[in-house]
């Protein structure tokens, strides 16, 4: 199979009939062989019907629905898990992804060998203020924490080769973190490409202002997870090291007073009960280092997700 469409979707009952449409004549235009696969976020819309009766015209099409809203980042592990073809493809349902995008990405995986190629919505239609500067400032940021290029990490027009998205895990809200995922796993070859985005034609986003600083939060998590998941001793172990070298520092240098300078009544300065405090604080930093190489990874339940109902084509 040339290609899987994967569509994270949430209350998008008006565009899902002409979004599938569009990506089918598409499809058809450049003789791919391809599946759609769409994974129902728990909406609470008619979309679940509606992506039934599609299903039932176009056998292409498999899917699946949460039995409660998961978040996007799930409905994306579970659609890179079902996907079959050598090319995924993933976009929004709401039509501000061009589906007309999808013969050159394809072509760039494919013929130009990249593992990742990353849509760049370069004019955006989105509001100025809610959404353009806070997008500019984090995928800033996102840059200058990863050494990854791109100027939309975010954008959810992405080709990927099927190899990617098999040994990446996204959970939580790693979505926005795909490409440093797919660089954490070894696969270095990605770029972008300018692509065209669409003024939102049905019903209002999803995402409220509380996105970017989740965005921000998880760029932490995920930079932390990148530099020290297998090795966590090496980040709380250093910091432990520089409290508890500070405090011995402090501890010598009154030691040292009371006893050349007969320097006296010690206990009763702050110096004294701070040097202590990093002393223990870089104790527990130790401690915290080696729990943390313990448990690292451990959990065997991260992308546990009840799906209420599927469709799969019948053989």
């Amino acid at each position: 199979m040339d290609i899987s469409v994967v569509i994270a979707l949430y209350n998008e009952e008006e565009s899902l009939r002409e979004l599938t449409a569009w990506i089918q004549k598409v499809m058809n235009d450049n003789l791919f062989s391809y599946e759609i696969i769409m994974i129902d976020d728990g909406s609470k819309d008619a979309s679940w019907a509606i992506i039934e009766l599609l299903s039932k015209e176009n056998k292409n099409i498999r899917a699946f629905k949460f039995r409660r809203n998961y978040g996007k980042s799930p409905a994306l592990y579970v659609g890179f898990k079902k996907a079959q073809g050598d090319v995924v493809i993933t976009m929004d349902a709401d039509l501000q992804d061009n589906p007309d995008e999808i013969p050159e990405l394809y072509r760039m995986i494919r013929e130009q060998d990249f593992d990742l190629v990353s849509g760049w919505k370069k004019k955006r239609f989105d509001p100025k203020f809610s959404k353009n500067i806070p997008s500019k400032l984090f995928n800033t940021t996102a840059r200058m924490v990863s050494g990854i290029h791109l100027h939309d990490f975010n954008c959810g027009l992405k080709a990927y080769k099927n190899q990617v998205v098999k040994s990446i895990e996204v959970y939580g809200e790693m979505h926005r973190y795909i490409p440093i995922l797919a660089k954490q796993a070894g696969f270095t070859n990605i770029t972008e490409k300018e692509v065209k985005h669409q003024e939102r034609k049905y019903g209002v986003s999803k995402f409220g202002m509380e996105r970017f600083i989740n965005g921000f939060l998880d760029l932490m998590s995920i930079t932390f997870m990148t530099r020290f998941a297998k090795r966590p001793m090496h980040f709380f172990g250093s910091l432990g090291f520089l409290s508890f070298l500070a405090g011995i520092a402090i501890l010598i240098y009154l030691s040292v007073s009371k006893i050349f300078f007969l320097q006296y009544r010690m206990t009763e300065r702050p110096l004294f009960y701070f040097g202590l405090l990093t002393i223990i604080f870089g104790t527990q930093l130790f401690l915290t280092g080696f729990l943390a190489e313990l448990v690292s990874r451990s959990s065997s339940d991260r992308n546990n997700y009840l799906i209420d109902e599927q469709i799969e084509p019948k053989n």
